[in-house]
């Protein structure tokens, strides 16, 4: 199911906490960084924090800037992006300025939290997720029933981490502020846990004032049965590919990458490149990759459209040469359609060998577009 995009925002000190210990909040940022912040603020469709944030920093959580509001109005959309509260307890102040400011207010709580929440509301609707906090079950929530595509997260660590540990977020906003801390009981960003593998991509480093901004994106595949961050970009980047191919009327537009599980990009490929008019684009990925390398049995194919399972072209099918290939995974936008091949099942031919196969069919419509003269 598709969640929101989730970015998670933060400011820490040089030695990564994200406050002191002292009554008043450390103030880690300066003017520049929260008119920054207030814009992407402006940019969401909603803003999510945890109940200890709430607690600790009673914050408002506001667009602040009367122009960004009013940008927000004319596009269509609410005044201020939607407030969202996660309280595994149900343990939360009503007097507090989080439910008393801006526009609409959602809670996610436990049944438990639910029943507290009943008998001490607060002014917002509450969602309970069942017995524990259910963090996709809460995102497709917000996309689905909330309409929210671009979720940012303010806080706090125990969030954050939470949301990393599950391969959620898609970007990390890390604001680096010039001050040391270094109180071992002041709270830090992230906690302990068995985070995803591999490094983080730097897309973006910045001062704004005397702060550094650094943006992140996962790049690790995930492990499980649901798409991860990284495995969302991996597969947007193969329907990418599949748009760049020459044109054909005999064969469809794929477009394929090879992730190892640290997120380094072993190779791409895409259908009739470099001028072959039949090589597909799990073909030419996996021709640029040694077939020693120690790197591909831990190794995820993302293709656009599942590996064929036929074709009359070369002597081995697409679904063969991963096989061969040792990979162990492979994630794809679109089970192959009947116009060429009836009952083609690169899906079940994988699967049946024992590779982990997961279809993401909310990147379907990316597949089909550069395919729509064959299968309109």
């Amino acid at each position: 199911m598709p969640y929101p995009y989730v970015l998670l925002s933060a400011a820490v000190s040089l030695d990564g906490y994200l406050d002191d210990t002292g009554p008043e909040r450390l103030l880690l940022s300066g003017p520049a960084d929260f008119d920054r912040v207030d814009e992407v603020r402006a940019s969401a469709d909603a803003i999510l924090v945890g109940a200890g944030t709430i607690r600790a920093d009673n914050p408002r959580l506001l667009v602040n800037s009367p122009e960004r509001r009013a940008a927000r109005r004319a596009a269509g959309k609410p005044e201020y992006p939607l407030k969202v509260a996660v309280s595994g307890s149900g343990d939360l102040d009503p007097d507090a300025n989080f439910w008393h400011t801006g526009g609409e207010k959602v809670v996610f709580t436990t049944a438990e939290g639910a029943r507290r929440l009943a008998g001490r509301p607060v002014a917002a609707d509450v969602v309970a997720l069942g017995d524990t906090l259910d963090w996709p079950a809460l995102l497709r929530h917000l996309h689905d029933q909330r309409g929210v595509r671009r979720l940012m997260v303010e806080g706090g660590g125990t969030v954050h981490t939470q949301l990393l540990l599950d391969g959620l977020a898609d970007e990390l906003q890390l604001v680096l502020a010039p001050l040391l801390v270094g109180d071992p009981s002041a709270p830090r960003l992230f906690g302990p846990g068995r985070y995803p593998s591999g490094r983080l991509r730097l897309v973006e480093t910045r001062p704004v004032g005397d702060v550094v901004l650094m943006r992140y994106e996962p790049t690790a595949p995930g492990t499980g049965p649901l798409a991860s961050a990284a495995d969302r970009h991996w597969l947007a980047l193969a329907c990418e590919l599949a748009a760049r191919c020459p044109p054909s009327r005999t064969a469809f537009s794929v477009g394929a990458v090879v992730v190892a599980a640290d997120g380094t990009e072993l190779a791409r490929g895409h259908s009739r490149e470099g001028g072959d008019p039949v090589v597909h684009a799990e073909e030419a990925a996996l021709a640029k990759i040694g077939p020693a390398d120690p790197r591909l049995p831990g190794a995820t194919v993302y293709t656009s459209l599942e590996p064929c399972t036929r074709r009359a072209s070369r002597p081995r099918p697409c679904a063969r040469l991963v096989l061969d290939a040792g990979v162990g995974r492979v994630v794809t936008a679109w089970r192959e359609p009947d116009t060429f091949v009836t009952a083609a099942d690169g899906t079940g031919v994988l699967t049946g060998a024992g590779l982990e196969v997961l279809v993401v069919p909310e990147y379907e419509e990316a597949a089909r577009a550069p395919n729509r003269h064959l299968v309109g």
